[in-house]
């Protein structure tokens, strides 16, 4: 079967996910622990007074389908809903995305973007889903020599290169394996979708409303499959796409080229880079091949990757990436090319882990065979990819294999409103169109002419931020998918 007919063949069997997949382990996710709220850690930031955060721990169970088992904590905090008792609306879960992306404090730097009558109305819950943050966090330990600087070159060419390329995936897999231990069947999306609802039994609401961004989206589309007659509004922005993590990263390689392209004529005539697309092309692969052949100060191509990988999904970012490129150019200097966080950060080195663990406990791995066609196919179509989000390649030697695909979506959930921006490379639109078909009823913002990715309350967008907030508050589901005019690319400067 062809990679292609093996996706349609998938999205069919993932329509109907609700007959298809194993029944829930549990019919309740009740806490183990009552949810007591008290001041936060010094890593969450504090809100303008007079609003307040507090932060508690509620304990779960490892394996909810044991759930007498042994037990993990969940690290939650809270801002209350600003408005009257009457304006309440009950509470809004947030997730910032990953997977590995730390929820504790984005309850406080999520809300303060939020549109008021959305603060008014909910409590907003952050939490940091198991394996990442205060919730249990994982580790991996070396990652394969993930966190060498500078690493070596990403992007296999050749038979032998492709080898050592497999060989470092393997020894991820392996180092995974050997320090995240017990926990690594456990870390699934679909575990932390009854971690949610747990939460929401600690706190006595009787529905869940969330806010997912990117990986977030998938979350919530997992947690409409398990629990959805308790779904109250969710809003799923940037929208993963209901594949398995492996195809969602190659369609995301693939789309970062065209975007990198973009970026290219973006950049033509600026920066001092080249006058025309292909010498701004020109001078991107002399930086890169430099950075490959006498890496600077732990800043080698696998650090220059990232740093692209980063630049290229948010479109501010663009001018630094260009005057980075500009840089060393001039002087060999890497300063503006490196990402203000250190990739080998404590916070980063988690990330990276649970990264991977989710990935692989959410559903079946590539074949090393898989692995190494789709690299010369990107090589085909672009000769220097940027390989950088190709996280579930691991996947094809992981320890512990699911059982099953965590089921997303359900037809017996409410309406949802998913939005995204029409040229969004890290989570394409026609990932949202095809999760738009699990979830009946639902209806579609798209940001027109846009190229960043996260939407409602990042873009500062009053036509995608009304319809959601007017979603959120009063329960409006467009009667159809909505286009927002967006706003084009920054001018050069």
């Amino acid at each position: 079967m062809t990679r292609s007919a093996r996706r349609a063949a998938l999205l069919c069997a993932l329509t109907a996910a609700t007959t298809l997949l194993p029944a829930a382990p549990v019919q309740a996710a009740e806490p183990h622990s009552p949810l007591r709220f008290t001041a936060c850690p010094d890593s969450v930031p504090r809100p303008a007074a007079p609003e307040r955060v507090e932060c508690g721990r509620l304990t779960v169970p490892l394996d909810w389908r044991q759930p007498g088992g042994p037990r993990v904590e969940v690290a939650v905090s809270r801002v209350r809903a600003s408005g009257t008792p009457a304006e309440r609306r009950g509470i809004l879960l947030v997730n910032p995305g990953g997977p590995g992306g730390s929820g504790l404090p984005y309850a406080v730097t999520k809300r303060a973007k939020l549109p008021e009558s959305v603060r008014r109305a909910y409590d907003v819950i952050g939490f940091d889903p198991r394996g990442t943050g205060r919730s249990t966090p994982v580790s991996c330990g070396p990652m394969g020599g993930l966190f060498d600087s500078p690493g070596g070159d990403p992007v296999p060419v050749g038979p032998a290169a492709e080898r050592t390329y497999l060989r470092s995936l393997r020894a991820m897999a392996d180092d995974c394996a050997a320090h995240a231990g017990r926990l690594l069947p456990y870390l699934s999306t679909e575990q932390t979708a009854y971690d949610m609802d747990a939460i929401r039994a600690a706190l006595g609401e009787p529905r869940t409303s969330f806010l997912g961004v990117s990986y977030g989206t998938y979350l919530g589309a997992a947690y409409t499959a398990r629990f959805p007659h308790r779904v109250g509004r969710m809003v799923l922005d940037s929208v993963v796409g209901p594949w398995d993590w492996y195809d969602f990263d190659v369609r995301q390689s693939r789309a970062l080229l065209r975007q990198r392209d973009t970026f290219f004529a973006w950049a033509a005539g600026h920066f001092g880079l080249g006058e025309t697309p292909a010498e701004v092309r020109a001078s991107y692969l002399r930086v890169r091949r430099g950075l490959a052949a006498r890496p600077v100060a732990g800043f080698g191509p696998a650090e220059f990757d990232r740093a692209v990988y980063r630049a290229l999904g948010r479109t501010e970012r663009w001018a630094g990436l260009a005057g980075g490129l500009r840089g060393y150019l001039a002087d060999g200097g890497v300063d503006a090319l490196r990402p203000a966080a250190a990739f080998d950060g404590p916070e980063s080195r988690t990330y990276e882990a649970a990264n991977r663990v989710v990935k692989c406990a959410d559903g079946p791995g590539p074949s090393p065979r898989e692995i190494v066609a789709d690299i010369r196919r990107t090589r085909r179509a672009d000769p220097q990819p940027v390989l950088t989000g190709m996280e579930a390649s691991t996947c094809a030697y992981w320890h512990h294999r699911p059982g099953h695909r965590t089921p997303l979506g359900s037809p017996a959930a409410p309406p949802v409103l998913l939005v995204a921006s029409a040229h969004d490379a890290v989570t394409t639109v026609e990932g949202a169109r095809a999760m738009q078909r699990l979830l009946p009823g639902s209806a579609l913002v798209t940001l027109d002419d846009d190229y960043s990715h996260g939407v409602f309350a990042s873009r500062g967008n009053a036509c995608v931020d009304g319809t959601a907030a007017a979603y959120l508050v009063d329960g409006t589901v467009p009667a159809a998918n909505v286009r927002c005019p967006g706003p084009g690319l920054p001018a050069p400067e």
